[in-house]
């Protein structure tokens, strides 16, 4: 035994995990299957670059797609080399675009300080005042989603004509966006795809800052490369120039299931194309039995855009806790309500102590409700696991908004949202036009115009009028302070006689998030920092302990759990209707059959799979991928 955290965790590797960690310079692209140990791979490769230079000065770049991913990998790291992770820059494209565009993107004419809007309303309302300010018809925020997928496409406003040839409303659509891009660079705003939109034309348009980075990040690491879309893959290449290999990919093209959003199996083929890298795959899977990894290669077959080379998975799970007759078990249902009471049931009957390591996963989130419902009439804690843009209480929405006005004074949007939010839950009716005019009437700024306005509204005797005491504060060097008080308030109104639940929900979300871009940037982070992060990160708290949680099949990826249970494997269901439409062999129904395969593989020790003969009163056929996972004889003619 050693002491040393990265030598026992090198010395539990297999022979082939032990090559792919301990590979030197040059392209290397690593086909790892599910539970196949490719975090731990990562965080060793990261670990070990660093721990054998450490007289040097290099970082290591390391980019995923969540950051509950990035956190993990990070601690581990942490933990590996102590003092170490430091020179580890680990995190999802996105943050670390922003992170770019802090440095650099003055040089586009973007100021660091700059804001992030994430949600579809902020947008829309960009949008629309874009369009008002140029007499253009408001309509034309239909736009919109045409102007996202061209963001995703790297698409500037003035190469948008050349594209749009085909398109009749061509001209309207350049207009609205370039207004729309305007608008944002007025505001010194960047919405989610302008992030990787704006860098790629950074290092497009500035190779010497692309050099820049590969002498700081002479080691790259990219997870899930599988999930890249053509923008991030064009990020990468243009960040690399002509002769950088040092490339660590991690894939698995049987889990490409975000098609919708650019993934592709070609991005696969591109890296193969353009960096020639070794190849190497991690067929053992250490997290499910083998009848459901059995199972997974039967089904993942049928699909015909894989790598050549690539072999079935092999079960390498040895600590079984349950009978072999327990690992993969088949249900069937006369109804879709049958299906969610008798699955609620069996859940129940389960008991408190297996809640936490139980989901149930379905291509839909109308069967996820249902299932809730069933749950909750048989007492069991149950959530459906979303993201959430948002927090939901007007309180911590009031203080996300107090905080933004202290880094951009002048923004009016925001001073909205702050006394729209302030207005609902401290019950007061304070006008937005007239906070905002008298502001600019007097020279004073919005925040302490505002903060006068709600004091003579509420009175000093009112609780809420230390909320706004403190509010002013948050432009001190004692912002911390302030926010804390802030917080401490509300968490005592949240444990009081009428508990507000979005409050305490949002409470709990505050303080993880908190913590969690403390550990990953450091307690010495900026304001503005934070706030960007902030931004980028789902306001979704962790379930409480002893909750079964529900997702849908694409919001399991990366999670495991003892007790799996998918429900809805019919057709027209999983598959889709649309799939079906498109035909067995098209690249749709591969898709469908890849979120099957990823749903199975996030079982531990059961995969129970159900089905019901009728959904919503229409007669379903068994999935046909039961069929092909050898569950089910033959499917009938539908």
């Amino acid at each position: 035994m050693t002491d040393n955290p990265l030598e026992a965790a090198l010395a539990k590797l297999t022979g082939i995990q032990r090559d792919a960690v301990a590979w030197g310079d040059g392209a290397m692209l690593v086909l790892a299957g599910p539970g196949s140990g490719k975090t731990q791979v990562l965080t060793c490769r990261i670990a070990r670059l660093l721990d054998g230079a450490r007289d040097k000065s290099f970082r290591v770049l390391a980019l995923t797609f969540t950051n509950k991913a990035a956190d993990e990998m990070k601690e581990r790291v942490a933990n590996f080399v102590p003092g170490l992770e430091e020179r580890a820059n680990i995190g999802t494209f996105h943050s670390f675009c922003g992170q770019v565009l802090r440095q650099h993107g003055i040089h586009l004419g973007i100021k660091p300080d700059f804001a992030v809007y994430s949600q579809d309303s902020d947008r829309k309302a960009v949008l629309e005042d874009a369009l008002k300010s140029r007499g253009v018809d408001a309509q034309a925020v239909r736009y919109l989603g045409l102007i996202d997928r061209m963001k995703t496409m790297l698409i500037e406003p003035k190469d948008a004509p050349s594209r749009l040839i085909q398109t009749t409303d061509a001209q309207a659509i350049v207009r609205t966006y370039e207004a729309y891009e305007d608008e944002l660079r007025r505001l010194n705003v960047l919405d989610f795809n302008s992030l990787i939109f704006e860098a790629h034309r950074l290092f497009a348009k500035f190779p010497t800052i692309a050099a820049r980075y590969r002498r700081s990040y002479p080691y790259w690491l990219l997870d899930e490369f599988q999930d890249t879309n053509d923008a991030q893959y064009r990020l990468i290449r243009a960040m690399a120039g002509q002769d950088f290999k040092n490339v660590f990919a991690v894939a698995d093209d049987d889990q490409i299931i975000y098609q919708w959003n650019g993934a592709s199996f070609r991005q696969i083929q591109r890296f193969r194309a353009d960096f020639v890298p070794q190849l190497i795959q991690l067929p053992t899977n250490y997290r499910c039995p083998p009848a459901i990894v059995a199972a997974a290669n039967r089904l993942v077959a049928y699909n015909v855009q894989r790598t050549e080379a690539k072999k079935p998975l092999v079960a390498g799970k040895t600590d079984l806790k349950l009978p072999e007759h327990e690992h993969i078990q088949l249900r069937t249902f006369d109804s879709d309500d049958i299906e969610a009471e008798e699955i609620a049931k069996e859940i129940a009957v389960g008991g408190k102590g297996q809640w936490d390591q139980t989901t149930v996963l379905a291509r839909t989130r109308a069967l996820l409700e249902r299932m809730q419902r069933a749950l909750q009439a048989q007492q069991v804690p149950a959530v459906i696991a979303q993201r959430r843009d948002d927090f939901l209480s007007a309180e911590v929405r009031w203080l996300v908004a107090c905080l933004v006005q202290t880094v951009r004074p002048l923004d009016r949007r925001n001073m909205a949202v702050l006394i729209d939010a302030f207005n609902r839950f401290a019950e007061i009716q304070v006008a937005v036009d007239q906070v905002l005019s008298d502001a600019e009437a007097s020279g004073a700024a919005y925040l302490k115009v505002w903060a006068e306005t709600a004091k003579r509204e509420i009175g000093d005797s009112s609780p809420r009028s230390k909320l706004i005491d403190a509010a002013g504060r948050l432009e001190s060097a004692s912002a911390k302070k302030a926010s804390d008080e802030i917080l401490a308030q509300f968490a005592s109104e949240a444990a009081g006689n009428n508990p507000d639940p979005d409050l305490a929900e949002d409470l709990a979300a505050w303080r993880e998030i908190s913590n969690d871009i403390g550990k990953h940037f450091g307690r010495n982070i900026t304001l503005d920092e934070f706030l960007q992060q902030l931004q980028l990160r789902s306001k979704e708290p962790s379930p409480q302990p002893k909750t079964v949680t529900l997702m849908t099949v694409h919001g399991a990826k990366g999670r495991e759990f003892d007790f799996v249970y998918l429900i809805g494997l019919a057709e027209d269901i999983l598959p889709s209707f649309q799939s079906r439409q498109k035909g067995d062999g098209s690249p749709e129904m591969e898709e469908e059959r890849r979120n099957c395969f990823v749903a199975i593989t996030r079982a531990k020790e059961s995969l129970i799979l159900s089905r019901a003969n009728s959904y919503r009163g229409w007669t379903k056929h068994p999935s046909r991928f039961l069929v092909e996972m050898g569950l089910v004889q033959s499917q009938p003619d539908a």
